[in-house]
């Protein structure tokens, strides 16, 4: 007798981050997803460990099926229960009430890496934003301006700020032409470990050619090891010394593109003066680098044909974050490596799919929006709150009170450093509701729990530059959960304003395309619509007037030119110059911290197991990672008696958290690296046991852009005479 085989396939976009990868679903004969591959005819198709692990994700155990209410004390898991009428009714309820008494400041939402289906943020993103935001605006037709976002965290200082502060243009306008490159430098960044891994294909590709390949980093990545690459350790913390010593070696040696410094600078003068003493030996010292592999990089860099830049939150999370970033730039351009073929380069101006965004509603007063006065540029660039702000507002009425949050798609407990205040903050709360697929930490103190859907089982679109891709729901919603997008519109019809969001999947794709010359049956038809256009790519695009919104040639700056020393950070108070700050609690600035916690503390580098907090109670990515690691130099190690595979605790001045030791050369001596995003309800205990951000706190930050130093402060790592109970 002959099975029949009752397997099918159908193709769509990956629906476990917004990436956009195209893959094919393989569907059991329940209509149930059972694996996922890339999709061999998309140019997008593509897939990381997470998206290959899909249905283990879409039907996790663990998944949130139902609204449910809190019956038990703030900070258990006890909950009934509710229907989703219940659950808005009961929102409403609330919010009017805290806003009767505190008013509508006294609210807000945050939204974190799990609310950024790219449609949902053209619908909520705030009016008037220079770029995309993934902040939501839900609560701005309410009166509130504190619209909370994880651009807090990671992504603004360096494809916003640093960019734009220097040469008026931010990453979304850029891209490494790692294609054409002679040498591609990663610096702080793990591309292997992305999600998609898109870069690190790239890369592979590079050095198949025979590009060279530079990690600057403290740890020898994976990255560094599959591309063969020159590896660079570096002191954490420590990235903008090694680009300003670069710098002076190029200007000491007359290798500097000189003609772009007459003609298209401003600032050089003061920044030749600052980098006099940023001599090679100098910042070898700093660095943990010797002297004579600063200047042949220099040199390197300043004859290549083609250096392409890829870096990230390696250089965010230190207490120069974004003039470290900003150095990285001015070297670029110093070395005649910035948009030219291989390098750091602008995109050619190109018209992005006209999606509809008149609708979008403006922050009603984005001047009282907590953090404001801490963090005004960061406030400039997102007509946002800073979550630095808030728990004062919490706890101490400062500067006004606050009593009304929603938490969508984010987890602040495992987050933001110092775990026990949050707990307070969120526990100090007169209401809290949380959205999401699974359940957090933040979610033991909230009086809602809402279960929001994958992007499989939601129908929105995906735009790529300047084509928009329909987004096909390929699953039915698991349970009762609902898309965020529609939870937070019907939030809105609750609260009396629900036209201005749509509340459909129709009312979504109309307004969308409303002006775009293009129909919702055109977009069903077509599956893609738009008009792609590919320009012949030109270089140098300042001197051809492709840069400013005028037409005139330049930069699209106060100056009109590449500002070295950037007028717009003067402005607000800060250093023009991209000057160098030695980390606070450091071996240097802090000696006396240091003879105790002799080890510079790294954390947050991603691992291809989990994302941030996600997915430690997902079975098989759980079998390849099962316990939270600290990797630590052989010599440390030895020194320590440990053995890899060890427990250890790890320990700074403000707590201290149980890991399993790495041992490894591919680590600079004198510093450790260890996991992120533990401290969860879900998995096993000893993520659940291990918030990272223990060892952390809210005093540290970069004081441009506010985030948090993750990557640069002091531990001690100590055997453990018996391992953490099971």
């Amino acid at each position: 007798m002959t099975v029949k085989n009752t397997l099918s396939t159908h193709n769509g976009i990956c629906g476990i981050c917004p990436s956009g990868c195209c893959i094919t679903a393989t569907y059991d004969q329940t209509g149930k997803i059972i694996s996922v591959r890339p999709d061999e005819n998309s140019s997008y198709g593509n897939i990381c460990l997470l998206g290959s692990h899909s249905p283990d994700i879409i039907y996790s155990r663990d998944r949130l099926q139902y609204p449910m209410k809190r019956v038990g004390r703030k900070g258990c898991f006890e909950f009934e229960r509710i229907s989703w009428d219940e659950a808005y009714d009961h929102i409403a309820e609330n919010f009017l009430k805290i806003k009767e008494v505190y008013g509508a400041k006294a609210t807000g939402i945050y939204t974190g890496r799990g609310s950024f289906d790219f449609s949902m943020n053209d619908v909520f993103q705030p009016r008037g934003v220079i770029r995309q935001s993934t902040a939501s605006s839900l609560l701005f037709p309410f009166g509130s301006p504190n619209t909370f976002g994880v651009g807090s965290l990671c992504y603004v200082s360096f494809a916003m700020i640093a960019p734009h502060t220097t040469f008026g243009a931010m990453w979304l306008d850029m891209y490494s032409d790692i294609e054409h490159a002679e040498i591609v430098v990663i610096w702080g960044a793990n591309p292997a470990t992305d999600s998609p891994p898109k870069n690190f294909s790239r890369i592979v590709e590079a050095r198949n050619r025979g590009a060279k390949i530079i990690v600057i980093d403290p740890r020898r990545t994976v990255t560094a090891t599959k591309s063969n690459a020159q590896w660079i350790p570096i002191r954490p913390g420590t990235d903008g010394a090694l680009a300003l010593g670069l710098c002076h070696v190029l200007i000491r040696d007359e290798l500097y593109d000189k003609g772009f410094v007459d003609n298209w600078t401003v600032g050089f003068a003061p920044l030749a003066a600052y980098v006099q003493h940023f001599t090679p030996e100098y910042v070898g010292e700093i660095c943990g680098i010797s002297a004579e592999l600063i200047t042949n990089l220099a040199h390197e860099m300043a004859r290549a044909t083609g250096v392409a830049q890829l870096t990230y939150t390696g250089l965010e999370y230190s207490s120069s974050g974004v003039q470290a970033i900003r150095a990285t730039l001015v070297l670029w351009a110093l070395a005649g490596q910035f948009d030219v073929p291989g390098g750091l380069n602008f995109s050619m101006p190109n018209e992005p799919f006209p999606v509809n965004r008149e609708g979008n509603v403006a922050n009603p007063d984005a001047t009282n929006a907590l953090g404001q006065a801490l963090f005004p540029l960061y406030t400039r660039y997102r007509e946002e709150a800073h979550p630095q702000a808030l728990p004062d507002a919490v706890l101490k009425d400062s500067p006004y009170p606050f009593r009304g949050l929603i938490i969508l798609g984010a987890s602040i407990i495992t987050s933001w450093p110092d775990p026990d205040l949050w707990r307070r903050t969120l526990n100090g709360l007169d209401f809290l509701v949380c959205i999401d697929r699974n359940l957090t930490a933040d979610c033991a103190y909230a009086d809602l729990v809402l279960p929001a859907t994958t992007m499989y089982e939601i129908e929105t679109y995906m735009s790529y530059d300047s084509t928009l891709k329909l987004r096909r729901r390929m699953i039915q919603p698991i349970g009762e959960a609902r898309s965020d997008l529609f939870i937070q519109a019907q939030i809105a019809e609750r609260l009396g304003y629900g036209h201005l969001f749509p509340q459909t999947e129709k009312e979504l794709f109309e307004n969308a395309l409303n002006s775009s010359g293009y129909s919702v049956d055109e977009l069903y038809s077509n599956d893609c619509i738009g008009h792609p256009t590919v320009e012949p790519t030109q270089y140098r695009k300042w001197e051809k007037g492709l840069l400013r919104s005028d037409g005139a040639p330049g930069f699209e700056t106060p100056s009109g030119k590449f500002e070295i020393v950037s007028s717009l950070l003067e402005e607000y108070g800060y250093e023009g110059l991209p000057v160098y700050t030695e980390p606070e609690e450091g071996p240097i600035a802090s000696p006396a911290v240091a003879e105790k916690y002799p080890l510079v503390f790294n954390s947050g580098a991603r691992v291809t197991t989990d994302f941030r907090s996600q997915h430690h109670n997902i079975p098989p990515l759980v079998a390849k990672h099962p316990d939270p690691t600290v990797t630590l130099n052989s010599k440390d190690a030895r020194h320590r008696q440990i053995a890899d595979g060890d427990w250890v605790q790890l320990t700074s001045p403000r707590g201290s958290v149980k890991m399993r030791a790495k041992v490894t050369d591919d680590i600079i001596q004198g510093s450790v690296e260890a996991n992120m995003g533990g401290g969860g309800p879900l998995g096993p205990k000893s993520w659940q046991e291990c918030n990272i951000n223990t060892l952390t706190d809210m005093e540290q930050y970069d004081p441009i852009s506010g985030f948090p130093i993750y990557k640069s402060l002091l531990c001690e790592v100590e055997k453990l005479a018996e391992p953490p109970a099971a």
